[in-house]
């Protein structure tokens, strides 16, 4: 079984979170430029087994798609030609970004390093791909 990789995807900066290989654990991974992304992810994919790629939708409180979208769905479309073989879901990244600052605060981060949107972007990522994770094992009882 691979790895399961979760994308935070901004137009400037990407926050990205894996999974151990027992599907098991949500780690941060990394930022990285958008610009970078596809190729970071073929070299990773090269070192990595992962099966599925998890990418975070933005969605507003009515259930509809965020503005953000539309970087979203070119970037997805991109994602599913460039890696067919993936298993590619998009999943609600509501509330990731709020979620992301609690739990810097709630852990004792320093305000400087609070503002650091890299930070909040692979916390952003963990907690999109710890969402995902908890609805998989939901869904399996």
């Amino acid at each position: 079984m691979g790895r399961i990789l979760a994308i935070d995807y901004g137009s400037k900066r990407v926050g990205l979170a894996v999974t151990d290989n027992l599907r098991m654990i949500a780690c941060g991974l990394m930022t990285i430029h958008s610009k970078d992304l596809i190729a970071f992810l073929e070299d990773y994919f090269k070192k990595e087994v992962v099966d599925e790629i998890v990418v975070g939708e933005p969605k507003t409180l009515k259930n509809v798609k965020s503005d953000s979208a539309r970087f979203i769905d070119p970037f997805v479309r991109h994602l599913e030609k460039k890696f067919p073989e993936k298993k590619i879901v998009r999943y609600d990244e509501r509330f990731t970004s709020a979620l992301a600052h609690q739990t810097m605060l709630m852990g004792g981060v320093k305000k400087k390093d609070r503002q650091n949107k890299a930070t909040v972007d692979v916390i952003s990522a963990i907690i999109i791909l710890q969402d995902y994770m908890s609805f998989l094992e939901s869904s399996r009882r």
